[in-house]
């Protein structure tokens, strides 16, 4: 008597996919695309700094909260070192929200998006302070056409709005941009690609404390600004704040910091684009060749020649 042997059915299995396989490179440049938005949807929701940091900050909690918790059940606690980092980090990012915003209603979504990309040089000039990196040749020449396409930005030759005004806003740009750039500089090696989520939801704490906090400089809170702001602010939140901040989160520890901000570069072409189709803004000639002259000088700054860059799969492979 022989007994048959039945084999067990094979299971299929479909290819899995996991964030963690694609490229960092390709998840800057999804994030900001989706941060483009943000100085539009200010803008479009109308309401002041406060406001503004308070709601952005606020309903993309909950979302990021979720993400860090299933991180922390995965991976466990983040040692208090790399929390202060992140903490310090988002702090700088909340004085990065407030004075953007308030710039935003100065000199318009586009060109304050524009402007505040100056954190390409103070992401290289920290590195030098702190780990006395080189600083390359070309940064030290494209600095003086950085400020100069700021002026022009700013409308030094002349633009859309008040005199005064132009250059205030363009100052809390430049200030908003430095900030900005110690964020960058702070997380990119504070960070983990591992728990993306849980630093994006410690800084976005910190970021909506202490920006609501500056952002009161210009007018308290509204905690009823209507619901049309309300739509808004939630678009914000949920394309900038959340998947923006996440996706940059994630592939920022797994980059150089120079890629990383070169990546960034992206974000202000879009966002001027956005702002003069979406929110009707016009800049001048001669704040359209200011924005050319900042977004070519940052190009230059962190510009590599492909025989000088360093090899992408050894970042990857850590």
């Amino acid at each position: 008597m022989t007994t048959a042997l039945r084999s067990r059915p094979r299971a299929l299995v479909g290819p899995s996919f996991s964030i963690a396989s694609v490229d960092p490179r390709l998840l800057v440049l999804a994030g900001a695309v989706a941060t483009s938005l943000t100085g539009s949807l200010i803008k479009l929701s109308g309401v002041e700094p406060a406001t503004s940091t308070f709601f952005r900050c606020a309903l993309a909690l909950p979302i990021l909260g979720f993400l860090a918790l299933q991180e922390f059940r995965r991976f466990g606690g983040i040692p208090r070192r790399v929390v202060a980092a992140q903490v310090f980090g988002g702090m700088m990012l909340g004085v990065d929200f407030a004075l953007w915003a308030r710039s935003i209603h100065l000199i318009g979504a586009g060109i304050s998006t524009v402007v505040v990309n100056v954190q390409v040089i103070v992401v290289p000039l920290l590195a030098w302070i702190f780990f006395r990196a080189r600083v390359p040749v070309r940064f030290v020449v494209a600095v003086p056409f950085l400020f100069a396409g700021v002026a022009l930005a700013g409308g030094i030759l002349g633009g859309t709005g008040d005199g005064d005004q132009l250059f205030l806003g363009t100052a809390l740009s430049l200030a908003a941009g430095v900030a900005y750039g110690i964020y960058i500089f702070v997380i990119g090696r504070a960070g983990s690609a591992h728990r993306a989520s849980s630093q994006v939801f410690v800084s976005t704490v910190a970021a909506g404390v202490v920006g609501t906090a500056v952002g009161s400089l210009w007018g308290t809170v509204d905690l009823t600004p209507g619901w049309p702001a309300v739509g808004w602010l939630a678009a914000l939140s949920l394309s900038s704040q959340v998947l923006g901040w996440v996706l940059i989160g994630f592939a920022l520890p797994r980059l150089a910091a120079e890629v990383g901000a070169t990546l960034l570069l992206l974000q202000p072409v879009l966002a001027m684009l956005v702002s003069i189709v979406i929110v009707h803004e016009r800049p001048s000639p001669g704040q359209f060749a200011g924005c050319a002259v900042v977004v070519g000088a940052v190009w230059m700054v962190t510009h590599v020649r492909p025989a000088a860059r360093r090899p992408v799969t050894a970042r990857l492979a850590e």
